[in-house]
């Protein structure tokens, strides 16, 4: 093991919220920090190409590629949950969607014991990360000058449309403005790109960082330990190139892993809850049985219908003159599918009598293939793919073996709530009215999934269990709250219980996952931490 170095502040993880943090720690010149990532930087061309992700989802050079274990409630199925390994994490291989989420989640954040949480404490957090020239109109809700780029898509598809017109005629507004006063409406999303290319976290944050002198990034590099003085965090354990490096904090060590890896982490280096600890020989410094715990998840809902025109991604990407329009489409105006990703429109409504807020979400898609990510059909296809926005549903995250580079045991329990089967069965029930309703339903040739046979509520559960898939948002599996919540891992200012100068700040400090795509909040906890650790440091 080489001689340690030596730095204020150690960083876990560079992605949507750990390069901010990094970023933010290190711009005022006080503070050194070492940002550790264990994967490599972000040069590849599919990364920033905003489509590509259909070629890192399954690229093991950027994506870690876990599995869930065999769901019960899922017909006994291995869930794929692709997560990024990766110069920007999970912002460099998502759908790029930007969605803050409703006010009502950050206020049930506070509601729970979480002050500074609520939605006017975190408005001026999402206010400063972005520049947003499509919304710039309404400052009181849109930043103008933040180091993320979040983009209007400007040009108009026949079929989203048609989507559009269905919507209305079934009572769901148009919006512009999924962030805006209201969050309910269909319309076309805002995307985290610049003229035509992929902004992550990495180009937003560390890309005019990285020559700072004070700011060490290091690729390559995965934790597998924290170090500790008694019960302060000093440093971080790591492997490089195949050797076991150490790496020394004097302020203390930030956790920006994600939802499946803090909590990992924490529990390889005792944290955690004790006897899960002691089964895998591993020495208990803080017994905290909230560690990996209150994981919640959006299960997405994938119907697919042929369309009975060729106007589809499909057609584009089977024909020669068709891949060559989108891009020159992408080449000379910066729009056309290579620009936008998969998903170009959004819906929120609500199908549940008892919710005041919406409570699905749609992502509309001009193409469709049996996986998200997966080979295109071989018809004029596209996919209105549909998750419950807040279920109730929770899983665990535990360790496999005490072996650091062994993947941990992932489990979902999608769909064990009552509330969220009747949700499912609501959500795609509305998606067929959807589909049924004028001028949409114009442009439908057949239900492709769940099909025809598909008639009653347990068919079309039954349909949700076979053909349910995460849509990437796993969250809350180191739950911030109050002392007395004895599951919280964390308190409101992130800081660990049990522990001293190591601070939690991603996704998995959720106490209940947000109505919608988790990378701008997973990027405003990154924003918030910077501060709250810079006061506590």
């Amino acid at each position: 093991m080489q001689a340690a170095t030596e730095v204020d502040f150690v960083v876990v993880g560079a992605g949507s919220a750990g390069s901010a943090i990094a970023a933010r720690l290190s711009e005022t010149g006080r503070h050194s920090v070492a940002l550790l990532e264990a994967g490599p930087s972000d040069r590849s061309f599919w990364i920033h190409l905003p489509i590509g992700y259909g070629k890192t989802m399954w690229d093991p050079r950027v994506n870690w590629r876990f599995y869930t274990e065999p769901d019960p409630h899922m017909d006994n199925r291995r869930l794929y949950w692709p997560r990024g390994r990766v110069l920007g994490g999970s912002s460099s291989i998502n759908g790029l969607i930007a969605i803050r989420g409703q006010a009502e989640d950050y206020d049930g954040w506070r509601a729970l014991g979480n002050p500074g949480w609520g939605s006017n404490d975190l408005l001026p957090y999402f206010i400063k990360l972005e520049t947003n020239h499509g919304l710039e109109n309404d400052q009181q809700l849109h930043g103008t000058s933040g180091p993320l780029h979040v983009t209007s898509i400007t040009g108009r598809h026949e079929l989203i449309e048609a989507v559009i017109g269905a919507a209305n005629a079934l009572g769901v507004p148009y919006t512009e403005d999924f962030n805006g006063r209201s969050q309910e409406g269909v319309g076309y999303y805002q995307l985290t790109t610049n003229r035509g290319w992929r902004v992550s976290a990495a180009k937003a944050y560390l890309k005019p960082a990285k020559r700072r002198a004070n700011l060490t990034i290091l690729t390559e590099a995965q934790a597998t330990r924290l170090l500790f003085t008694d019960r302060r965090a000093g440093g971080v354990e790591y492997r490089h190139d195949g050797i076991s490096k150490t790496i020394r904090a004097r302020r203390g060590v930030v956790l920006s892993a994600g939802a499946v890896q803090s909590p990992q982490l924490l529990m390889l280096s005792g944290i955690g809850r004790a006897d899960h600890l002691r089964t895998h020989g591993i020495d208990v410094r803080a017994d905290s049985p909230g560690v990996g715990g209150n994981l919640q998840d959006h299960l997405q809902l994938r119907l697919i219908y042929r369309a009975n025109r060729p106007i589809t991604t499909n057609d584009q990407l089977r024909s020669l003159a068709g891949r060559v329009r989108m891009a020159l489409d992408w080449l000379l105006f910066t729009q056309g599918p290579l620009a936008i990703g998969i998903n170009q429109a959004g819906l929120f409504t609500r199908v549940l009598p008892e919710s005041r807020t919406p409570d699905i979400q749609f992502h509309i898609a001009t193409l469709s293939a049996d996986m998200a990510g997966g080979k295109v059909h071989d018809f004029p296809g596209f996919t209105l793919s549909v998750c419950q926005l807040r279920p109730e549903s929770t899983g665990t995250i535990t360790l496999a073996s005490s072996d650091p580079l062994a993947a941990p045991l992932i489990q979902a329990n999608y769909l064990s709530s009552h509330t969220d089967r009747r949700c499912a069965v609501a959500a795609i029930t509305f998606a067929r009215r959807l589909a049924r309703t004028q001028p949409l339903a114009g442009y439908v040739a057949q239900e492709e999934l769940p099909g025809p046979a598909a008639e009653s509520d347990d068919d079309l559960l039954g349909f949700a269990r076979a053909h349910g898939a995460t849509i990437f948002h796993p969250v809350g599996t180191c739950k911030m709250g109050p002392d007395s919540d004895p599951q919280a891992v964390v308190d409101a200012r992130l800081r660990v219980r049990g522990v001293e100068r190591l601070w939690v700040a991603d996704c998995s400090i959720m106490p209940k996952l947000v109505s919608g795509n988790t990378n701008l909040p997973a990027i405003m906890i990154g924003e918030k931490a910077a501060d709250l650790i810079q006061e506590d440091a």
